[in-house]
């Protein structure tokens, strides 16, 4: 009797164990979809943004959505149609007016993921096409996280060939230069191409710079602001250079000049920042001019601040701008120099001259109502990124002619419901 009953503690204590390890093992080895786990809370938005989010004066309480953006990319094996609405990108055209007008968008990055993602949901719309040039130089954790994203957009691509680019060297237009040659051969009728950066970020919607560059001023104009080359300038092209790959730009050798300028032109310096048409783009591709500026320039400093705006001034060239001067406001950009003039200084901090931005900083990008503001860094000002990233979607969400799509919020309003959104998106 006792035999009988330690035999059936131990076909019961087999039956369990059975039980246990089946469970293990479906669990392990049956596939599931993996969620994203957010945390309990995400980071509430800067009491300071009340300046761009009028609400929170009222005490509404906004709850972001996207606390793990950069794991969820890293880490996520959802199929696309999941991350694009997870991550809350617009998936539809919101306006007739939009649709008629795709513009190109050259985006180039090197580092800070979740700020180039920030930017590119920012930006992105299904009618417009986008080059993604990743610098050589970025992790492989980096270039696969990118690539991963980019392929669920069948209007986004990364550049056919990448540079190790280095700062003012001639890779830096190089990069440009091939994602130009891949997007000439897009399906997109594409209107005018943006260059961009991993730091920027948009300030007017979409529908607001498919109208700006349709604009009487600007329909049939390239926009490169720059002026003839200053004196105080002089040097970066008279001056041989030669670049550190990956590193920096140096004189070569004592002070070798160079040659002049190829067909007598004058060179003129500017921002490296554009909105070009595509007649322009092509003549940069195609004309001999273009191509000889362009091997003059491989020895110059910074040839990116005058490749462009050299060109644009050339009377053959398509919607040249011969006397462009500093118009089109393409960056708002607080530089040190400028401070007490053109702007009330920089309320985060100085890098290479340029402030990085903070909160405080934002009421003044607003007002300038540029195309794009420069710079931020979410290590350093994440508030920043949040209050601005929620008062441009608000911005586009309320000029929209389409419904609303849920996962097109960035956040919600926690005593409100979506139909109140509405009315406090323009806010």
């Amino acid at each position: 009797m006792h035999l009988e009953g330690a035999k059936c503690s131990f076909l019961l204590c087999l039956g369990i164990s059975t039980i246990i390890c089946s469970v293990i093992y479906l669990r392990t080895n049956v596939p599931t979809e993996p969620k994203l786990l957010e945390p309990p809370s995400c980071r509430p938005f800067s009491t300071k943004c009340k300046a761009l989010l009028p609400s929170m004066e009222e005490g509404v309480q906004w709850n972001r959505h996207d606390c793990q953006m950069e794991n969820y990319i890293l880490n996520s094996q959802m199929q696309c149609s999941n991350l694009t609405r997870d991550l809350h990108f617009i998936t539809r055209p919101l306006s007739r007016e939009e649709e008629d007008y795709p513009i190109a968008f050259i985006v180039t990055v090197h580092k800070e993921l979740e700020l180039f993602v920030r930017l590119l949901r920012a930006i992105y719309m299904p009618q417009n096409v986008y080059c993604i040039h990743v610098d050589e130089k970025a992790s492989l954790e980096y270039q696969t996280a990118v690539l991963k994203l980019v392929s669920c957009f069948e209007n986004t691509f990364l550049s056919s060939r990448s540079e190790t680019v280095t700062y003012a060297g001639f890779s830096r237009l190089k990069a440009d230069l091939n994602c130009m040659k891949d997007l000439v051969k897009s399906k997109i009728g594409w209107k005018k191409v943006v260059n961009l950066c991993g730091q920027d970020f948009p300030v007017k919607s979409n529908l607001e710079l498919v109208r700006y560059m349709q604009s009487k001023e600007w329909r049939d104009r390239n926009m490169t602001p720059g002026v003839k080359q200053p004196v105080t300038m002089r040097h970066r092209t008279h001056l041989q250079h030669r670049e550190i790959t990956g590193s920096h730009v140096a004189l070569k050798g004592l002070g070798l000049t160079k040659g002049p300028p190829p067909h007598n032109l004058q060179v003129y310096f500017g921002t490296a920042y554009y909105a070009l048409t595509r007649a322009f783009v092509d003549f940069v591709l195609e004309s001999p001019i273009a191509n000889d500026l362009l091997e003059w320039s491989k020895d110059t400093f910074s040839p990116d601040e005058h490749y462009w705006v050299t060109l644009n001034h050339i009377k053959e060239a398509p919607s040249s701008n011969i006397d462009g001067d500093w118009s089109g406001d393409i960056r708002a950009i607080k530089w040190r120099d400028q401070e007490g003039k053109a702007h009330n200084g920089c309320k985060g901090h100085y890098v290479r001259d340029i402030c990085i931005f903070a909160v405080e900083d934002l009421p003044w990008i607003v007002m300038r109502n540029s195309m794009f503001a420069n710079k931020f860094e979410t290590n350093s000002f994440p508030e920043a990124v949040d209050c601005l990233e929620q008062w441009h979607r608000n911005k586009v969400l309320s000029q929209a002619t389409v419904p609303i799509e849920p996962s097109w919020l960035l956040a919600t309003q926690s005593n409100s419901s979506s139909s109140h959104f509405h009315s406090t998106a323009g806010a």
